[in-house]
């Protein structure tokens, strides 16, 4: 990488034993120093950060599933929009490749610091592409050694975001690109679990119907099903500074996502292998 801090890794991959893969794009906080004094003091606080999804999902080794997760902040690149930067939700607030407002609209950059063509192009390079190079050749090992992969692509927000969208979201959020990306009956499987539950609100295809990973990878035909799952924090967390975990909350979703990930991996197994 030319620009980018070579010494630190750009993202970890932990291979695991099923056919999942959960995709944490945007918990990552690191800005490069090197890109630092770009932005305004608030921006180095990362407050639009995915908070606490390794915590979270800290069940995902004992299921044997992969996990993808990346270093650098969603502020430096997003790695879940295209690299063609075309809007995901045409009508609507969107952000952008390399964003340049925070959540609520304000300006992430100092005046005339915002990354011009050539600096988002080097950022695609040294964030974005090694990111989903290992994404890819993951969902590839995992459909070679299992006949099929499950793409999970976990993501967290506040639960009012004006600048994004109206009212309080639903606490669960699932996502198939209106059922482009992921055969139906894992959907089914999936929003079966929230119905039985019935503790949290929850919505299929609604405001966050799945971005750019979700529709990219999701490929039934190709025997790859991706979801996408943008849960509520006040479900596990404070959504304020200093946006701290609480245990207690995540105690409480924590066995719903273990079963919504069970489901889904059952769903798939019952379609490709009768079990």
């Amino acid at each position: 990488m030319s620009q980018a801090d070579a010494s630190e890794t750009v993202f970890t991959l932990t291979q695991g034993t099923v056919p999942l893969l959960v995709s944490m794009p945007h918990i990552g906080t690191h800005i490069p120093p090197h890109l630092q004094s770009g932005y305004n003091a608030r921006a180095l606080q990362v407050e639009d950060t995915d908070w606490h999804l390794g915590q979270l999902y800290d069940f995902l080794p004992a299921m044997g599933a992969s996990v993808l997760q990346p270093r650098y902040s969603r502020y430096v690149i997003d790695l879940n929009r295209p690299p063609d930067d075309a809007p995901m939700y045409p009508g609507a607030s969107n952000t952008e490749l390399c964003p340049t407002r925070f959540f609520n609209g304000d300006a992430l950059y100092l005046e005339g610091c915002a990354p011009d063509v050539a600096a988002r192009a080097q950022r695609r390079s040294d964030y974005w592409q090694p990111y989903h190079d290992a994404l890819a050749a993951e969902l590839r090992r995992l459909v070679h050694a299992h006949g099929y992969a499950l793409l999970w692509d976990a993501h967290s927000i506040r639960s009012a975001i004006p600048w994004l969208f109206e009212g309080t979201l639903p606490a669960l959020n699932i996502g198939t690109a209106n059922g482009d990306s992921a055969h139906a009956l894992i959907a089914q499987a999936v929003m079966e679990v929230c119905r039985s539950a019935g503790t949290f609100s929850h919505v299929l295809n609604g405001r966050f119907k799945g971005g750019y990973i979700t529709r990219r990878y999701g490929r039934p035909t190709d025997r790859v099903h991706a979801l996408q799952l943008e849960m509520c924090q006040n479900l596990y967390m404070q959504e304020a500074p200093p946006f701290a975990y609480d245990a207690a909350l995540a105690a409480q979703v924590q066995p719903q996502l273990l079963a919504m990930l069970q489901a889904a991996l059952n769903a798939g197994s019952a379609l490709y292998t009768g079990g």
